[in-house]
């Protein structure tokens, strides 16, 4: 029982704090950096915890619940599986589905190019949204008070050459309401490029996005529009779905 009353302090802290590193959740909870890495990883299978690029653990879907306009994760994989499934088969690529979760995004379902050199899954992982293809879509979708409440000191330094003034990243987020969808040029991690679009409801409501994600040699700019393209055509079919 020691483990089942651990496990919900942990979430209650991680619901107060919004965010944890295993050695605090060890401090707090009284116990070795092996057990609360162990809850921690229990709460992550459930849904109840994520974790981010820089290891640090914040609150998943299942202790957040869904807000308004969102769909839930599980029933999104479901329905967009078979959309991505066509897609991979139609391009060869990697293909991931991914939500918005704060100024991160959450990579939820892909299928894996089928190209000896290609990309592999990033299932499960949290990114910054200002660096991946997927996550820029869905900024561009926020009003500007809700992109500012997002960087309040503006936007993280990434791996890449990734922007990080807001002004500068405003303006590259209205060409992408513009164009239709956004790229990640080695901005997330180095020798990959993606592209990607916002999947909508019916109500025309962003509720997850697609991207699709090459090695960066086999990705020469002027394929960057029949990549979208393609993309497109998926978002179109898959919004039937939603």
């Amino acid at each position: 029982m020691e483990s089942v009353d651990n496990a919900l302090r942990l979430v209650l802290l991680l619901r107060a704090e919004q965010r944890l590193r295993v050695a605090d959740a060890a401090e707090r909870l009284g116990v070795a950096r092996s057990t609360a890495h162990r809850l921690l990883g229990m709460l992550k299978q459930h849904g109840f915890a994520v974790q981010d690029s820089s290891r640090v653990y914040r609150p998943g879907p299942a202790l957040l619940g869904p807000a308004a306009g969102e769909y839930p994760e599980r029933d999104l994989a479901a329905v967009l599986r078979p959309h991505l499934e066509r897609l991979n088969t139609e391009i060869g690529e990697t293909v991931h589905l991914m939500v918005l979760q704060g100024n991160s995004v959450r990579f939820v379902d892909g299928v894996e190019g089928s190209n000896i050199l290609r990309v592999g899954l990033r299932v499960g992982m949290l990114l910054p949204a200002h660096c991946t293809s997927g996550g820029k879509a869905l900024l561009a979708e926020l009003p500007a008070a809700e992109l500012r409440a997002l960087y309040p000191r503006g936007l993280p330094i990434g791996v890449g050459p990734a922007i990080t003034d807001l002004p500068a990243f405003r303006r590259q987020l209205t060409t992408i309401r513009r164009r239709g969808y956004a790229v990640n040029f080695e901005e997330s991690e180095r020798g990959i490029t993606a592209v990607g679009v916002t999947l909508h409801d019916p109500a025309d409501r962003p509720v997850g996005a697609i991207a699709v994600v090459v090695p960066t040699a086999r990705c020469p700019r002027p394929r960057v529009p029949e990549l979208a393209d393609a993309l497109r055509q998926t978002a179109q079919r898959a919004a039937r779905d939603i």
